[in-house]
This record gives structure tokens, sequence and C-alpha cells, in this order.
């Protein structure tokens, strides 16, 4: 293969909207994906993600909105005109071809001669990794080299931009955990823009550049991995990225308090009437010793352990009666001692982990 990063194509989306009688699959939609980007579009079932996907595929028009790959306008163009490649959630490999057959099957309606379109097809199974196996057919493949002849075919005719959509979902935990990082190394490698489909959340985490979260046809927040999680923009975003507990807070001039509990925060919070002190259940240490100096202190009562082999995870209610999650690593004395139900506890939060968000999940 001989993508290079140089040749990638940046892509545009303005105020794209797409109507299903009354349901906006994409309510005024603007995005900006960078040349040579691995972006993922997450979101529930039914958000839009994929509507937005088969915008950019050319295989739905939208009702109005502008689409552009680099200076080019591309909302008229069809499909096989757009020089994208894709993969789908299927594969959609044929079964009467082999390897070769489906991997090749774009240069030949290209019209590729037939010792280019050789060399080409060879070249894109060595790059995912299945070199020798043109002559296989497709009922011989596990899982997982299918899904690489998927990914071998959406690339053979080096297209500037590569769509995918679930390519995982089919597979195993174990084998999509893998592929996620052989995915995420494929593309270093050719360095094509890449928009990538998702519903898990880990997934995307785990491969993005940036990650755009989708909610009722609308993006609701977009960023990088690291932020999205660090700082999700509103409910709806913290309780989709990872696990949270939700605390209501109130302001009192410029301080927010929980309950009576004036809180130590290092992020100036929103600007919203509804707000919320989002926890992670991982930030929250689980003190022996009492409440910590400069820390965020909760007393609260165990009301549930769970062993998780590396790990443990508790809930436990606070004073109020809010529930909050606690995970922790098996070491130390969580080791011989976890708390039992019935426990007093003394919960502490940093400021730097204590988020204070937009309550409201728009």
């Amino acid at each position: 293969m001989t993508t290079t990063k140089g040749e990638a194509l940046p892509i545009s989306v303005r105020n794209v909207t797409k109507t299903y009688g009354p349901v906006h699959a994409l309510d005024d939609v603007s995005l900006d994906v960078e040349s040579g980007e691995f972006l993922t579009l997450l979101g529930p079932s039914g958000s839009g993600k994929t509507t937005l996907l088969m915008v950019l595929a050319g295989f739905t028009r939208p009702d109005r909105g502008s689409l552009k790959f680099g200076d080019r306008e591309v909302i008229r163009t069809p499909p096989h005109l757009r020089d994208v490649g894709m993969t789908f959630q299927s594969y959609a490999l044929f079964p009467h071809m082999t390897v070769a057959g489906n991997v090749g099957y774009p240069l030949k309606l290209r019209k590729v001669p037939k010792a280019e379109l050789e060399r080409r097809v060879e070249g894109a199974l060595e790059t995912v990794q299945l070199g020798g196996f043109g002559s296989r057919r497709i009922d011989q493949l596990s899982g997982g080299q299918k899904q690489r002849v998927a990914v071998a075919r959406a690339i053979v005719f080096e297209p500037r931009i590569l769509l995918m959509d679930e390519p995982l979902s089919a597979l195993d935990k174990k084998l999509r955990d893998q592929m996620q990082i052989e995915l995420r190394h494929l593309h270093e490698k050719l360095g094509m823009t890449t928009v990538y489909v998702t519903h898990d959340q880990r997934e995307a985490l785990t491969m993005s550049d940036r990650i755009a979260v989708v909610n009722h046809g609308r993006i609701m927040q977009l960023s990088t991995p690291r932020d999205l999680y660090e700082r999700p923009a509103n409910r709806f975003v913290a309780d989709f990225i990872g696990d949270s507990t939700f605390l209501a807070v109130t302001r009192r001039g410029a301080q927010i308090f929980h309950g009576d509990m004036a809180l130590r925060h290092d992020a100036p919070p929103p600007d919203a009437d509804n707000l919320l002190m989002m926890i992670r259940p991982e930030r929250v240490v689980l003190s022996r010793n009492g409440p910590q100096d400069g820390a965020n202190n909760f007393t609260a009562t165990a009301s549930e352990v769970v062993y998780q082999g590396d790990s443990f995870l508790l809930h436990a209610r606070l004073a109020d009666g809010d529930m909050v999650a606690i995970r922790g690593a098996m070491r130390g004395e969580n080791v011989t001692s976890l708390p039992a139900v019935g426990d007093a506890l003394t919960l502490c939060v940093a400021p730097e982990d204590t988020v204070l968000i937009d309550g409201s999940d728009a």
C-alpha cells in the first residue's frame, strides 16, 4: 500500500439535516474532521450516528446542508464517485468469491489491469496480515480474518477517506479488544482520514483521536477521549462515557455546596441552572484513617460489596440517602479486608476529581 498521510482529505459537514416524517435523524449537524484524523461517532441506537456515516458515504441524501471532502462539494455526488472506502457491520463479503476476489472487486470495477490488480490485492492482504490467504474461501475464515478481508477490500484502491460502520460488533470480546489495537495501528500506518461508528464507549476511547458523542440527531460534545471522560459537557455525555455517580449541588454566590458541605473543585462550574457533581467510581478513595486534608470527605454506609477479581465494586449510601459507587484495586489492605455491608465509611474525592457539570441531558 502506498497511501500516505499527505494524501488524506479533511471532511467538512455544515448544517446537515435529515428527517423521516416527524423524526430528526440529523438535526442541523456541523462537524469538521481533520486530514488523517481518526474520528469516532459514538452514541446509542437510534442516535443518528449511522445516518451521518451514510450521508458521508453517499447512501443517504440529507434534506439540506453541505458536505465537502477537501475543497470539493460532494453532497450530490453518488457513492461510487466519492473515493471513499467503507466497511460494514456484517462485512458484506461475497461468499462465492475467494479472498482475493473479494479484495480485488473494487479494482475490477475500476478496470485496473490484471497484473496491477493482483499486485495491489496482495499488498492489501499483507497490510492486514493476511498475506498468502488470497485463494481461500470466505467460509474458511474466522471472524477476525473476515473482518481483515473487509478492511483490505476497503483500502485496496487507496481511498483518502475510510468509513467504518461498527465493524467489530460481531466479534467476541477478546478478539474485539485485539482488533481495536490492530485497526488503530493500521490507521497510523496508512494515514487515511477515518470516521468510525460505534455504540461501545470503551472502543471509542481506545481507538480515537477525537470522539463526537451523538444523541437525538445532534452532537452533544466533540473532544478528545480524555477531555470527554474528564470534563463531559452535560449529564448525557457523562452518563454515556464511563460509570458515574451524580449528586445534586447548589450554587450560593461563588461557592458550590452539596447539602451543607462546601465543595473544593479545581475547574469553574458551568453556567447552568441545574448543576450536578459527577464522581467516577475509580476516583473515590476509601479512607481507613478518616477524613483527608484538602479533599471532599463524605460519611457513608456500605450497602453492597462485589468482588471482581482484580478489583472490587462497592455501593455506599450517604447520610442524605444518595448512593455512591466506589471501584478499587485488589491490593494492600483490600486483599485481606474489604468492607462489609453495614460498615461506616469515609469516602474522599480530590478537588481535581470533583467535576461539576450541566445537569441537563441536552
